[in-house]
């Protein structure tokens, strides 16, 4: 933190603009640097960039932020230039050789906020949510999480816990003395019954936030020339597989990441189902058979002369939603009750897509409003902090309150862990190196 950072904190390449950030307890030398004269905080001024020998190297908008009040909590200075890359390299290299000066790791500008106080853990994932978003639904969990929908929520379990502990320290410490009215460990108890179920209906969010982050995984299952190859192809709206009237084309997995409805959804095509003396035809049914195992969705797909075949035994039981289609209904068989479809003409793929999009959104279960755990370690300390509540509550009137105390206690801990107050050294290493230099 004595050093001062600097890097690009915009794309790497060509570019209309770039961003380069300085930010540390020397960053005004940056001024100096190009010879520019001091800058009114926090307004952007126009200002010719040069070197030493007075040598023009840009014009650029400079802007000036005092610690604390910027985006790392210390003084930051920030030079939105031309994006040429002759440009950027040259400002970088005279930054480099100021003394204290260094090129900042990946993530150390956002690590630098945390540890200042300018955001928590969750904040921090919440930006990295952020950046890495692809579809609409998953910017806004992301914006949430970053400007503190969960760490409002945990902040204030943990300011009733430590309500609820002095409580139950009042009764251990003055219990004697008369001063404390033994209604306190009822107030306690209910508290702390409060308190659980609150912490229970976040917990029982589940991994909604996960896979709203991750994705939701979705198999095109059916027997060979089923339509499973179109209908990945008019999906991704590119030849994303190849289509032929040869059974057993798709051996393989064949994927691809698309936006469903602001929903990040991943579909699969897979081989057909079907029994064949072909070793790599039955690994390729195989794979798919696992696959579809361990899917959010299966869209079991039918060709209209296979109207009449139901779900196969093979499946055995599928842990997500299935969803029947029945196929190249362009090639004139009459059309069934549910979703028939024609991927190669489009005909019924505008209902097919909203049933679809309706399951991706009940699988996820995605609340607009309210705390989401978004990651499995907040999950993971919620629900120790939950079971500390618990031991705590089923001992209450059965042992000594220095237990309660040391329950709630563990469960405050379990709860700081969250935002990141208490030991999640290792969780941050590993978090901020996922970021891009500059951020």
């Amino acid at each position: 933190m004595s050093d001062t950072i600097f890097a690009v904190a915009t794309g790497r390449g060509k570019s209309g603009l770039s961003v380069i950030r300085v930010s540390g307890l020397d960053a005004s030398l940056a001024l100096a640097v190009f010879n520019i004269g001091p800058l009114e905080p926090r307004r952007a001024t126009l200002r010719r960039l040069r070197a030493a020998d007075a040598e023009i190297i840009d014009e650029a908008l400079c802007l000036w932020f005092p610690g604390p009040d910027s985006f790392t909590g210390e003084d930051t200075l920030e030079f939105q230039c031309h994006g040429a890359v002759s440009i950027v390299a040259r400002m970088l290299e005279l930054l480099g050789r100021v003394p204290g000066f260094r090129l900042a790791r990946p993530g150390e500008f956002s690590r630098r906020a945390l540890d200042n106080g300018r955001m928590d853990l969750v904040q921090a994932e919440g930006l990295a949510d952020l950046i890495d978003s692809e579809t609409e639904q998953q910017r806004q969990q992301a914006i949430r999480q970053l400007t503190g929908g969960l760490s409002r929520q945990v902040d204030q379990w943990r300011s009733e816990l430590i309500a609820i502990l002095a409580l139950f320290e009042a009764d251990l410490d003055f219990s004697d003395e008369g001063d404390v009215d033994r209604g306190v460990l009822s107030e306690a108890e209910f508290r702390l019954s409060q308190l659980k179920g609150q912490m229970v209906k976040v917990l029982a969010t589940g991994d909604r936030g996960e896979r709203l982050r991750e994705g939701v995984t979705i198999v095109l299952a059916g027997a060979p020339n089923a339509g499973k190859s179109t209908l990945l192809n008019a999906l991704a709206q590119r030849d994303v597989a190849i289509v032929s009237a040869i059974p057993g084309t798709t051996r393989d997995i064949v994927e691809a990441r698309l936006d469903l409805g602001g929903y990040p959804v991943t579909v699969l095509d897979t081989a057909g189902l079907r029994i064949s003396a072909d070793e790599i035809e039955q690994e390729g049914v195989r794979r798919m058979l696992a696959r579809a195992s361990a899917a959010d969705i299966v869209v079991w797909l039918r060709s209209a002369k296979e109207i009449d075949s139901g779900l196969p035994t093979e499946f055995g039981t599928l842990p997500g939603f299935v969803l029947s289609v029945i196929t190249q209904i362009d090639k004139g068989a009459p059309e069934t009750e549910g979703l028939n479809i024609s991927a190669l003409t489009g005909e019924g793929m505008d209902v097919f897509l909203q049933a679809l999009t309706e399951l991706v959104a009940d699988r996820i279960g995605q609340s607009a409003e309210g705390a989401v755990l978004t990651r499995a370690r907040q999950r993971e300390a919620v629900a120790e902090a939950v079971e500390s509540v618990d031991r705590a509550l089923a001992i209450l009137h059965s042992a000594g309150t220095e237990l309660v105390v040391e329950e709630v206690r563990i469960s405050m801990r379990a709860i700081a862990r969250v935002t990141g107050h208490v030991g999640v050294d290792d969780i941050l290493d590993r978090l901020f190196s996922q970021f891009c230099i500059g951020k």
